[in-house]
């Protein structure tokens, strides 16, 4: 099903169309994805809006109410909630982390160790700041990245499980007993820093981050749908979520149905918690458009949205250069990272078609959105496949975007 609203000049209806041919016939009638969901849009002007696919097995076609896990969608959320405290004073952006949460106040480099014997450190070059957790320069990590003893540390702690195991307040202590795989600011490792954000968020407002979002950024948003916890009258559109198996295919990884996302979370996580609908996320993604403001409520300032959406990397370099795990890859050679997004810095060095300051990100079940402030375009991907990389309909999908415009 395509819509294509009337009275938009800038983009060629039939190569929108297109896209969706593409997305049906490499990766649905292929059976490797579920289902997806196509939102284009330029501002607050809905150009395309597409479903394709059941959103459970067996079940009906996914609709403008299905609900998605976005993952690390949830990560722009949360840095905007810390920036709403740093506008009020509350924190700096070179406020080191410890300050707020002490149980960081003794954390040291990995110099060797692990697994079978204590771990052995050495003193930092320089404190964990806030902003390297914005930019995950924080010398996190995460268990899934597989290369190290810490994140092998961080999987025997369960670290990240979020429904029944720690609560944030116990995520947060138990982190501070491990090393960092490096001295904050000398590499990009995308990590749990922003999770530690969220807990910071709640530290500093002294309110629980579920709440803190629903009072502060969803409710003046009119995002009703966005939440950690599906509410039980909502479950019902809460769309199966699969993982790729090596040697299996796709696997089921969470029923709608029965899903853990219908229970409250022990873990609040900042990093990758939310539930949402691409409606939700495009009122979100707008607020960001049009300078921290949607329909009278402001959220942010324009200049924090700039600040924001500014590459921070040390000395101006992306993530093909500072990453020296996930992200590392080519492509992403001209991407940098602000304050809770990708950063596009350099187009021709990306290799497909985009904007020098566009910004974007995705989550680990293949969701994705970007926002192009030169253009105004604005697109929210929806779709529940882990891992994310397994196939580059991201990069399909942004070049069909823009080879679309009039």
């Amino acid at each position: 099903m395509r819509s294509v609203q009337p009275g938009q000049p800038h983009f060629d209806a039939g190569r929108l169309a297109r896209i969706d041919a593409l997305v049906k016939e490499r990766y649905l009638d292929s059976g490797l994805l579920p289902h997806a969901q196509l939102l284009i849009a330029r501002g607050a002007d809905i150009a395309h809006f597409s479903n394709q696919g059941a959103a459970r097995e067996g079940g009906p076609p996914v609709d403008e109410s299905s609900l998605f896990r976005i993952a690390s969608m949830t990560k722009p959320v949360t840095s905007i909630a810390f920036m709403m405290l740093v506008e009020e004073g509350k924190v700096a952006l070179d406020t080191p982390v410890h300050h707020v949460l002490p149980e960081f106040a003794n954390l040291g480099v990995y110099a060797g160790g692990g697994v079978d014997v204590p771990f052995q450190t050495t003193p930092l070059d320089q404190p964990m700041r806030m902003v390297d957790l914005l930019r995950h320069t924080s010398g996190l990590t995460y268990s899934f990245q597989y290369r190290s003893n810490v994140d092998a540390a961080y999987r025997a702690g369960k670290i990240e499980r979020w429904h029944g195991h720690l609560t944030s307040a116990e995520f947060v202590a138990e982190l501070g007993k491990l090393p960092l795989e490096f001295s904050p600011g000398a590499e990009w490792n995308y990590s749990v820093s922003t999770d530690v954000l969220g807990f910071v968020v709640e530290r500093l407002s002294g309110m629980p981050l579920d709440r803190f979002f629903k009072e502060r950024i969803f409710d003046p948003l009119g995002m009703h749908d966005t939440f950690f916890q599906v509410p039980a009258d909502k479950v019902h559109r809460l769309t199966d979520c699969w993982t790729l198996v090596p040697g299996k295919g796709r696997v089921m990884y969470d029923r709608g149905a029965e899903s853990a996302w219908s229970n409250a979370p022990r873990q609040l996580s900042g990093g990758g918690g939310l539930v949402s609908t691409a409606r939700d996320y495009h009122r979100f993604a707008l607020m960001c458009l049009d300078g921290g403001t949607l329909d009278g409520a402001r959220i942010v300032s324009r200049k924090t949205i700039e600040l924001m959406t500014q590459n921070h990397l040390p000395g101006g370099s992306d993530l093909a250069t500072m990453s020296k795990s996930m992200f590392s890859e080519t492509t992403n050679a001209g991407v940098g990272f602000g304050l809770g997004f990708a950063v596009n810095i350099d187009p021709a060095k990306t290799l497909i078609p985009g904007s020098k300051g566009e910004y974007y990100w995705g989550g680990m079940f293949s969701t994705a959105f970007f926002i192009d402030p030169v253009e105004r375009i604005i697109m929210v991907f929806m779709t529940q496949l882990s891992p994310s990389s397994a196939y580059p309909i991201r990069r399909e999908l942004k070049t069909m975007i823009y080879s679309a415009l009039n």
